[in-house]
This record gives structure tokens, C-alpha cells and sequence, in this order.
């Protein structure tokens, strides 16, 4: 395989460019300039990926790379995550996610790409009394990135559906492991914090509810469906990947703190949920687990665990004002 990882500087996207190489293919990240050290850095692969520099809505940087590098797999994760930031400021969202998404599908196309994954989330659903969610869930986003997730969603679809570009999309619980660096994140500032032996501040009573994924469980889902393209009846489709339980903030944070070498207590400041914010999800991966063979091995303790071991090892990546 010839991949091109969007995002691969990131945290996801890193990892997927890892299992990638360990998978015996040909990496090439696209992404733009980022502080350093990179993910692939973090990981020590960075002399083993082609890292190139761009912007995604470039058509034609784009399209000459995928063609350059005779890219035949395309994972596209690169996206601007952060809810908060979607909502304080809504135009680069919609920006990159979608129309990075339409402009990378286009040259996918023009370039005859043999399969694309598209990484929407599970926030493209919105909220919902019905749960778990199923792929056959209506897609009823209400803020702005939920909104942008769902929107790349279709257009990713209906590349297949219209064009016959074999792409197909997941649908993510949370994702969480070593690496991530939006400490606005609830296991990121709750792991560091904890290593740092200060009180980590929750944005939230702790009583949302969320489905978790240990990262390099995503990162063998992703793989799973890529491989599975090669048969036209997974092109054109989405698929759930989680563990299909709900957990509680509380739960999350009390075993952070329980798993943590310093004895700290969290700091809850708020009511109920963050605005902007999904109460509570979680996920059927049902589809996945019989249609492409692919079920999460990780579970959330020993995730945590690992978790907590990669940002002891990388006291680099901690925010510096926050440590001692």
C-alpha cells in the first residue's frame, strides 16, 4: 500500500502512520506546519514518512502529491477538532473540514485512487434520545462542529454513490491515548494533571457520558476497513467503531486519578454538560465487528493505563506552564 495519512503531524493520524509502516506500506503525510516536536517525531518515524507541508484546500498541491507519490490508500483525518474552537469560531471549521474534504476527494478522483477512508465522528449524529447509536441513525448535528463532521460525512458518500470512488467513513467513539495535545480535552488535562500532581480542572459535574477508543484501537480499524474497500459493498458506507458502553466523566476521571502516581482530587466546575457539547453517546459497532472482522481489544483501564505510562515517558509534550 501507498498511503497518504492527512493531518499525519497530528495526533490520530500519527498513529495511524505507525501502524501503517508496521504494516509493511509506504507513508506519506500531507499536513500543515506545526509546533514542534511532531507526532511521527514523537513516535520516531518521522525519517520513515514522507512529511510534506501543505494545505489541503491546495487542489493542486494535492493533486500533484497523490500523483507524484503514486498514492494508491488515502486516510483522511486531518480536521480542525476542537469543539470549543468551532463554536467560538465557526468559518475555519466549515473551512477544513469540508471544503478539505470536497478538494482532497476531488483530486482522489482525479487521480483514480484506489480506496479513501474519511474519519467523521460520532458527534455527526448529534444529540439523541435514542442511543446507541446505529449507522442507520439519522445524522442530526446541531453545533458547529458536529455540523462540519456530518457534512464531509455525505459529501464523502456520495463520491461513491455518484463517481464510483471507493471511500468509505468512520465513526468514532472518543478517542483518547499518548500523543493528543488539546489539553482542553478531558484525558489529556486529566492525565498531565495527575502526573503533575496538581488538581485537574473538569468542565462538567462529571455526569456526561461518553464511548471511549484507545487510539491504536482506531488506528487497526482504520486499516480494517481500507483493506475491506477491495469488496464494492462496503464502498460508499459508514461504520461505528467503539465499544458500545457509556462512561460516565466521573468514572474516567476517578480512574485516572486512581491509576496516577500523585494523590489529587478533580476540580469540577460546571453544571451538567459544556455548552456545545453532547450530553451523551455512545455507539453500536455491530456492522464492523461482523461485515469487516474488526472488534477494540483495549479496554478502557489498561487504555488509561498506557495512557498515563506515554506522557510520563514524554514530559515534553505537558504543557511547560503547567508542570511543578
Amino acid at each position: 500500500m501507498k498511503a497518504l495519512v492527512t493531518g499525519g503531524r497530528g495526533f490520530a493520524a500519527s498513529w495511524l502512520a505507525k501502524a501503517l509502516l508496521e504494516h509493511g506500506s509506504e507513508v506519506t503525510s500531507i499536513d500543515r506546519e506545526s509546533s514542534r516536536p511532531t507526532g511521527l517525531e514523537l513516535h520516531g518515524i518521522a525519517g520513515e514518512v514522507d512529511d510534506v507541508v501543505a494545505d489541503l484546500r491546495d487542489r493542486d498541491a494535492v493533486l500533484e502529491l497523490i500523483l507524484s507519490s503514486g498514492i494508491d490508500s488515502v486516510f483522511h483525518l486531518a480536521a480542525q477538532a476542537i469543539v470549543g474552537g468551532a463554536n467560538d469560531s465557526p468559518t475555519p471549521t466549515f473551512q477544513a473540514n469540508i471544503e478539505g474534504t470536497w478538494v482532497l476527494l476531488e483530486a482522489c478522483r482525479e487521480a483514480g485512487v484506489e480506496r479513501v477512508v474519511v474519519a467523521s465522528s460520532d458527534k455527526a449524529y448529534g444529540p439523541q434520545e435514542e442511543l446507541p447509536y446505529t449507522e442507520e441513525s439519522a445524522l442530526e448535528p446541531t453545533f458547529p462542529y458536529d455540523v462540519s463532521k456530518a457534512a464531509a460525512d455525505l459529501i464523502a458518500r456520495s463520491y461513491w454513490h455518484t463517481y464510483g470512488l471507493p471511500v468509505a467513513v468512520t465513526r468514532f467513539a472518543n478517542l483518547y491515548g499518548g500523543g493528543d495535545r488539546n489539553f482542553s480535552r478531558l484525558i489529556p488535562e486529566t492525565v498531565t494533571a495527575v502526573l503533575d500532581g496538581r488538581r485537574p480542572v473538569i468542565r462538567s459535574d462529571g455526569s456526561p457520558e461518553r464511548d471511549f477508543l484507545y487510539i491504536e484501537d482506531a488506528a487497526q480499524a482504520y486499516l480494517a476497513i481500507a483493506d475491506a474497500l477491495r469488496d464494492d459493498r462496503i464502498a460508499g458506507r459508514a461504520f461505528n467503531s467503539g465499544w458500545g458502553r457509556p462512561h460516565p466523566v466521573r468514572e474516567v476521571v476517578g480512574l485516572i486519578c486512581e491509576l496516577g502516581p500523585s494523590d489529587v482530587a478533580p476540580d469540577y466546575r460546571g453544571t451538567g454538560n459544556p455548552g456545545g457539547e453532547i450530553d451523551r453517546q455512545y455507539l453500536d459497532s455491530t456492522k464492523i465487528r461482523n461485515e469487516i472482522g474488526w472488534s477494540p481489544r483495549v479496554e478502557l483501564r489498561e487504555g488509561l493505563q498506557r495512557t498515563l505510562d506515554w506522557y510520563a515517558a514524554h514530559p515534553e509534550v505537558r504543557p511547560a506552564a503547567r508542570v511543578g
